[in-house]
């Protein structure tokens, strides 16, 4: 199958219309997508790291590190760098490609910079790819980083425009698509992605992929996670134990990203460890291609090495090898 276009122009009937498609036409369209702009049968390794935990401002309603949650998640002081250095070492040995870091706060502030771009250059030096994630950025502390050596930032948009202020009161979805402007003008490549099943919509998931791929440029990383209800947390109180989106459906929201973002690494993120692996392979034919690996996820727990490797040698799946299609074409 030849190379197709990568599309900034999606219309919400474009990707609403993939949606509503057969779903083996839909996954057959999306394999066929993946493979035109990626290695087939390869899935790349990622590991995140807390490097701080707890007591963030925001109300997302989903997050158990959100000081307005009652999820028994203590607040912690930013972690020594020694020590982040030390997971990544971990990491790499384990096989993952990119290290990515989180930080439970709203904004970065001036003080801690330092410490997070000796965090990056330190780790960049391993050989890894690093990412972080550490709320909204002002222009100069993103041109920091990029100095530093970050390859990624994650900001995640979430939900649709129209659901998002059910899951979020204290942070506009302007400021995250200015936070992303942000990351681009310092360099940096973009993670964006967010979560379904939070009681949207199947229109909001068509405007949460739309919003996406409508971006400038697409990110070069799109997490698609599913929700994973923590006890004290809005979204977790709400749902319980009840899932409030079923398999095909989640499979369908990845294989739409796929078609709509072809060059994008498609990241099957959170709410894995509860998939089964029926689910999970259907995610990767339908053109997801980038894991978290390890026990933990944040705060959440994660499908561990052991089973992914399990899975991996069923499936017929191996780490990426190559480069990154979004990346390549960028420089």
């Amino acid at each position: 199958m030849e190379r197709l276009n990568v599309r900034t122009d999606w219309t919400r009937e474009e990707i609403a219309d993939l949606f509503d498609l057969p779903f083996m036409e839909l996954v057959f369209r999306a394999a066929e997508v993946h493979r035109a702009h990626h290695a087939a049968g390869e899935v790349q390794l990622c590991t995140l790291l807390s490097i701080k935990t707890g007591g963030c401002p925001e109300d997302c309603g989903y997050c158990s590190q959100s000081a307005h949650a009652d999820s028994g998640v203590q607040a912690e002081k930013l972690m020594d760098a020694d020590a982040v250095v030390a997971a990544a070492a971990e990491a790499k040995a384990a096989g993952s490609q990119r290290f990515c870091m989180g930080a439970a706060w709203r904004e970065l502030r001036d003080r801690d910079l330092p410490k997070v771009c000796d965090m990056v250059s330190r780790v960049s030096a391993m050989g890894l790819e690093t990412c972080m994630t550490l709320g909204m950025l002002t222009d100069e502390q993103a041109r920091a980083l990029s100095d530093a050596g970050l390859d990624y930032y994650n900001h995640n948009i979430d939900t649709s425009p129209e659901h998002y202020d059910k899951v979020i009161t204290t942070r506009t979805f302007a400021e995250r698509l200015d936070t992303l402007e942000q990351v681009r003008k310092a360099g940096m490549a973009v993670c964006c992605g967010g979560i379904v099943g939070m009681g949207e919509s199947r229109e909001d998931r068509v405007g949460f992929l739309h919003a996406l791929a409508t971006l400038p440029r697409h990110p070069e990383s799109v997490p698609v996670n599913a929700l994973v209800p923590v006890k004290g947390t809005v979204l977790g109180d709400m749902w319980g134990e009840e899932r409030p989106i079923d398999d095909i459906e989640f499979v369908r929201t990845v294989a739409v990203a796929r078609i709509a973002m072809p060059a994008s690494m498609v990241r099957l993120s959170a709410g894995r460890e509860s998939m089964s692996e029926a689910t999970q392979a259907l995610c990767f034919l339908s053109g997801a291609n980038s894991i978290f690996t390890g026990d933990k996820l944040l705060t959440t727990p994660n499908a561990g090495d052991g089973k992914d490797a399990a899975l991996f040698a069923k499936l017929g799946l191996k780490p990426l090898q190559g480069d990154e299609p979004a990346r390549v074409a960028a420089e």
